[in-house]
């Protein structure tokens, strides 16, 4: 059997009334065809989802994207217009999930949100809005064209020659899409940024002495995963650490392969 990944949700209103938990289908595709594991959606929201029931039911966890941002308070930081819209439920279950992974060797990727959840998680700050910053690029998503034209690939991330990052993709300079506008501020004491735009902006981090899988990244790499160079071992690698944990905790398991 294959491993499973819970893909955290986000909250919607179906036609502006009915409420609903949902993800983008890409990152599901991206899952099961590149990270070869079982996706389920589990919805952001501390009342429906326990912890310490989905640590015990998932394998993995991907910590997607999504337009709310994680609340200042969770920074020690005062909410202002500049921070735009929040997911309190999402936070809720995002930030103690994230520190319960990175404790037990869970393997957890984070994407753009997903990103920002784990820097915050493991004691970063956030600057609302990069884009107002001195020298800084505007990361946000292109507001016109096709889908192909918001998630185009629109700059470098350069990575730490030896580090992580450069050894899974094989190379020290990738190019990647961006759909960001938040970014790390003050990395947490065991945040490692790996990963950074031209502009300076982290775009690629890991959590130093974790004992498993946690990477984060703050493009999108579920767009064509199958696909992209860049993509396709950030989700293999994934998946294989998904497997490892299967394996471990199921010592008479047949894991698939």
């Amino acid at each position: 059997m294959r491993p499973i990944v819970g893909i955290i949700s986000n909250s919607y209103l179906i036609n502006d009334q009915y409420p609903a938990h949902a993800n983008g289908a890409m990152n599901a595709e991206a899952i099961n065809r590149v990270a070869d594991a079982m996706p389920l959606v589990f919805p952001a929201c501390p009342e429906t989802s326990r912890i310490d029931e989905l640590l015990e039911v998932f394998d993995g966890f991907l910590l997607t994207g999504g337009r709310p941002n994680v609340h200042p308070e969770e920074y020690g930081a005062a909410e202002t217009e500049a921070h735009g819209t929040f997911d309190r439920g999402r936070d809720a279950v995002a930030l103690p999930l994230i520190r319960a992974c990175v404790e037990r060797g869970q393997p957890v990727l984070g994407i753009c949100r997903g990103f920002q959840e784990v820097a915050v998680a493991m004691g970063s700050t956030l600057h609302p809005e990069i884009r107002d910053l001195p020298g800084r690029m505007n990361h946000r998503m292109p507001p016109d064209g096709t889908l192909e034209e918001k998630f185009a690939l629109r700059h470098e991330v350069r990575f730490t020659p030896g580090g992580p990052f450069d050894r899974l993709m094989g190379a020290q300079t990738v190019m990647t899409n961006t759909l960001h506008g938040q970014g790390i501020e003050t990395p947490g004491p065991r945040i490692v940024i790996d990963g950074r735009a031209p502009d300076d902006t982290p775009e690629a981090i890991w959590i130093k002495d974790a004992p498993g899988f946690c990477m984060a990244v703050q493009w999108h790499p579920e767009y064509r995963a199958a696909e992209d160079p860049v993509s396709r071992p950030l989700f293999k690698a994934f998946g294989q650490a998904c497997r490892d944990w299967r394996a471990a905790r199921n010592p008479g398991l047949r894991v698939a392969v």
